[in-house]
């Protein structure tokens, strides 16, 4: 790709468009019927940048131009397809293609179901356009120019397609709804364009590290490892966002996308697809029911087993039976609840190469140490990768059996065998590995990497990186919790790479955070960002990874990590709490020992989440999508319906905090806040600021070695009402009985119904 330099390179499909050689391809106008869907056409009129010096400042226009093309047999305005279907009541299709032929239906692993037919949206026909409308809002299709125009249910614009007409200013470089064709490679990139609303704001695009609201920036849906927490790179990114005017929109495809929303142009939203076929659905509604109808196309996650839920207790790397025998034994000893200990890097023979063996040297009887920790209430994580080195006893065999992505030339794009997850029988190889593992009594298996899949390589599907490369974590993904899901029939990896589709395999961790408050922050951030694209369950690694954990630091990020939906301790030792002071190791006790009395509210929002396609960590603006401050606020969080947490990032054990609507009541000094407001709040005891809705019940349990260790016959239904609450109700999911219970306080006792 032209402008990519080193590696993996992150890739902006946009500056096809800065290209003075380029062609471009402007739509003008639809053609054919009103009526009939498979008679329209957009037609396009061909564009040229060209050079003009204005008061000694150059700049490179759009100029209307004429084909020189020989012979002379190609089409100078091209009507190429162009479609508008109906999903749901709130769902549309659009499609249009850059070059002549028909839209791809090939099944896509992004969406895993056949797309349904609404057929509830009226059709109103005038003279230059045909409006649909549905009981959320209605679309209209303006045939000259060309115009799509969506409205909620008042009738208020919410957005529409950018016009090279609509230009009312001096900037005449503004992208309109187009595509360009390279005249380097031929290949097209097309250009949906929107406008933007002042005071319009942006959320979503995956697990993104900068600015909540995304407005104003330029990002690119590529999967790099980003080596920390605090660049525009994404290991998680995903072709969805929503607007707080009311709308999403989901990009089907796998190629590289740029969306600049309003960075280059204030007003317009460009989304740029190196793709020859744009497949955009557009959603209408509030924030939750953007979600459901997203996560009813590319699907939901399941809810992981219940051990899943406490404590991962890790580092970068135990390496001997040992050791991890050793780390169990403490964590008991010390009174802190854990259910999982994971092995990174360290278990093979040779450190980082990965051959799915314990080192007969380290682990004498792995086998047994699996099932001695199984007894003792303990979960075994292991980690491996699908890159394998020259070194690797499996390179050449991988090699020798077509598993490997090839290059262009039929070589080898990296000085790894990567595996090829296109194709299926490398597929079946690979999960004959981890099966093996599974059967062990392995609980769970680390999904790592898989960010770098090579843009210049072929795979076994027929197709280049340039589609292959952002669909490489989803099939990578896919292929481990297929198998975990056969052997174990629990629906649980952990994974640092993903595409959209990948929150069906659940769960996913935030990557290699640094040691610093502002990554604490970014993590934040980027938790929730990934949980406004359809990812319910997200975990991080708490304390930071790059280098040893500040006390100090590791102290505040404890109880933000363990009111997440997942909760691990990992990256470079030491990590475990007996290796700091007694006060902290006190502090990490109290911490842990909260989420674990919080697991029954905890499990019962993972069923409701997972039900709904919800984040069980939620921006505000998601429960209180009227309030306006609620959209600004990325530092703060409802950790499922009812509470609020407030994390520390910084030293102070103070902070200002916004808080929604309604009553709300501290968690650890039962003081009590009215919403809509600001306040300097100060932390408990523990180390983070927890506040719970008035008018909820909050299940709750004593705190145990594990989960399997809670006694589920003894949870105490707390009550949480300020003062004039005169009824309270929550949700409860019965573990025992596995059904869900609405609950409510009446007549001073609690009644599960």
């Amino acid at each position: 790709m032209q402008g990519t330099t080193l590696l993996n390179d992150s890739v902006d499909i946009s500056q096809e468009f800065n290209r003075i050689e380029n062609t471009f391809f402007f739509g003008m106008n639809v053609v054919g019927s009103r009526v009939e869907e498979e008679d329209r056409k957009l037609r396009f009129e061909r564009f040229g940048r060209k050079s003009r010096i204005s008061f000694n400042q150059a700049e490179l226009a759009f100029e209307p131009t004429r084909s020189w093309e020989f012979p002379v047999e190609y089409t100078e305005s091209p009507e190429l397809p162009f479609s508008i279907s109906f999903v749901s009541n709130r769902t549309v299709r659009i499609r249009m293609k850059s070059r002549a032929g028909k839209f791809d239906q090939v099944p896509s692993l992004m969406i895993p179901e056949t797309i349904p037919s609404d057929t509830s949206w009226k059709q109103v026909m005038r003279e230059n356009e045909v409006e649909w409308v549905s009981d959320a809002g209605s679309v209209i299709l303006q045939m000259n120019p060309f115009h799509l125009i969506f409205k909620d249910t008042s009738g208020k614009i919410l957005t529409q397609t950018y016009h090279m007409q609509d230009n009312l200013s001096l900037v005449n470089t503004k992208i309109p709804f187009s595509f360009v064709r390279s005249n380097a490679d031929m290949q097209t990139t097309i250009a949906a364009s929107f406008t933007l609303s002042p005071q319009e704001k942006i959320y979503g695009c995956g697990e993104s590290f900068t600015a909540l609201n995304k407005r104003g920036q330029k990002i690119n849906l590529w999967t790099k490892d980003a080596f920390g927490a605090q660049t525009p790179y994404m290991y998680k990114p995903v072709p969805f966002f929503m607007s707080s005017r009311g709308y999403g929109m989901f990009i089907h495809s796998s190629a590289a996308i740029t969306l600049d929303f309003g960075q280059t142009y204030d007003e317009i939203n460009s989304i740029y697809l190196n793709d020859e076929e744009l497949d955009l659905f557009f959603f209408l509604g509030e924030p939750q029911q953007l979600l459901s109808e997203y996560t009813a196309l590319t699907g939901r996650s399941p809810v992981p087993p219940l051990w899943s839920f406490g404590l991962w207790m890790s580092r970068i790397t135990y390496e001997s039976e040992t050791e991890v025998r050793e780390v169990a034994h403490k964590l008991r000893n010390h009174h802190i609840p854990c259910d999982v200990i994971h092995l990174d890097t360290g278990w093979f023979e040779t450190d980082w190469r990965c051959n799915y063996e314990f080192a007969p040297s380290r682990f004498e009887n792995p086998d047994q140490m699996i099932a001695d920790l199984r007894e003792q209430g303990f979960q075994i994580s292991l980690w491996q990768l699908p890159y394998f080195t020259p070194n690797n006893e499996y390179y050449q065999e991988i090699i020798d059996r077509g598993f490997a992505v090839k290059n262009l030339s039929g070589g080898w794009p990296t000085e790894d065998a990567i595996l090829d997850f296109s194709n299926p029988e490398a597929v079946t190889w690979y999960k004959e590995k981890i099966a093996g593992l599974l059967k062990k009594g392995v609980s769970a298996i680390k999904v790592d990497f898989g960010e770098a899949a090579p843009i210049h390589g072929m795979y076994h599907s027929g197709k280049s990186g340039l589609l292959e490369h952002n669909l490489y974590p989803l099939r990578y993904n896919k292929a481990v919790g297929d198998i975990t899901k056969e052997i174990t029939g629990e629906s649980i990896i952990w994974a640092r790479s993903a595409w959209a589709g990948s929150q069906r395999y659940p769960l996913h961790w935030g990557g290699d955070a640094e040691n610093t408050n502002s990554a604490m922050a970014a993590t934040l951030r980027a938790g929730l960002s990934l949980g406004l694209c359809g990812f319910t369950f997200w975990s991080h690694d708490i304390g930071g990874f790059v280098h040893r954990s500040p006390e100090e630091l590791y102290r505040r990020w404890m109880p933000f990590g363990m009111l997440t939906s997942h909760s691990r301790c990992h990256g470079a030792p030491p990590k475990e709490p007996w290796e700091y002071s007694e006060e902290f190791m006190n502090d990490f006790r109290s911490a842990t020992e909260l989420k674990y009395r919080l697991m029954p509210y905890i499990y019962t929002q993972a069923h409701l989440c997972s039900q709904q396609g919800l984040p069980m960590m939620q921006t505000l603006f998601l429960q209180n999508p009227k309030d306006p401050n609620a959209w600004l606020i990325d530092d703060a969080y409802m950790f499922g319906s009812d509470i609020l947490v407030a994390p520390l990032f910084e030293s102070d054990n103070e902070r200002k905090v916004y808080v929604p609507e309604g009553m709300w009541i501290d968690f650890q000094t039962d003081q009590t806040y009215a919403g809509g407001k600001w306040y300097d709040i100060e932390a408990g005891t523990i180390p983070i600021i927890i506040l719970v809705r008035s008018g909820s019940i909050i299940p709750q349990v004593k705190p145990a070695a594990h989960t399997r260790a809670i006694d589920w016959n003894e949870v105490d239904f707390k009550i949480y009402k300020a003062n004039g609450q005169e009824s309270c109700e929550g949700n409860y999911y019965h573990l025992i009985e596995q059904r869900m219970y609405k609950v409510q306080w009446v007549d001073n006792k609690v009644q599960l119904i």
